[in-house]
């Protein structure tokens, strides 16, 4: 089991918690690395895959901690996966670091229609074009909607970077986490449309069943089910030999 930055960051928010958190299913005994129950835990079929992207995730303060979180699926598969904890004043210094690496191109991903007119869009035709001999670092707001919302009004450091959004023809397949609209994305579905986009069709798809044997097994957890024989995990395992 590879350790990447989102466990790092768990490890870390937890110390900081001076009281047990207690979201819905944040005292059930789960993994500590795919936070699914024990006997539908994925992590021995997970492998990181060969991308020319990086993420980084902009978490909301106690999303490292829910359980529900999808972030964690794309640094399980993206080796350059970033993440940190959000703050509007105290920037966390590693990030900035991150960020002015002249090697990345950093991306805002987020619905356009929240930028301000003269900051710049791109388009998803147009990205492979835009980068040229820089690797894009895709920047992910991660937390509930109403959270990513002020991510994106309240941090400055992020303003000069041109905004990526998307426009999904099918509605969210995460039933895990009610969004408040039905075009809002989770994170780990976003990167798969922001790999799709790069033309890194396998990782995508990848991205794509790691997401739905993810849901699958936390849903299958909740009510605790038995796995069954035609489970997502199985079919991730076979895509991932197949394609990594």
């Amino acid at each position: 089991m590879r350790i990447h930055a989102i466990h790092k960051l768990y490890d870390f928010r937890l110390s900081q918690s001076t009281r047990p958190f207690l979201a819905r299913g944040g005292s059930i005994n789960r993994c500590k690395h795919c936070m699914l129950l024990p006997y539908l835990c994925l992590c021995s079929i997970k492998k990181p895959v060969l991308s020319n992207s990086g993420f980084l995730l902009l978490m909301y303060d106690d999303e490292i901690l829910k359980p529900s979180n999808t972030g964690r699926l794309i640094a399980d598969l993206i080796i350059d996966t970033h993440a940190y904890i959000w703050s509007r004043t105290e920037p966390n210094s590693a990030m900035l670091k991150v960020l002015q690496d002249t090697r990345w191109y950093p991306i805002v991903v987020f619905p356009s229609e929240y930028a301000q007119v003269e900051r710049e869009v791109i388009k998803q035709h147009t990205l492979p074009n835009l980068i040229q001999d820089k690797r894009p670092l895709f920047i992910l707001l991660d937390g509930t909607w109403a959270q990513a919302k002020k991510m994106f009004r309240k941090s400055p450091y992020l303003n000069n970077f041109p905004v990526l959004s998307f426009a999904p023809e099918k509605l969210s397949e995460y039933l895990v986490r009610k969004a408040t609209k039905d075009n809002q994305l989770a994170t780990a579905e976003v990167a798969g449309l922001v790999l799709e986009s790069l033309g890194e069709t396998n990782n995508a798809k990848i991205m794509h069943l790691l997401f739905n044997a993810f849901k699958e097994n936390y849903l299958l957890g909740k009510s605790r089910q038995p796995l069954p024989e035609n489970n997502q995990q199985t079919l991730l395992s076979l895509a991932l030999n197949e394609l990594t």
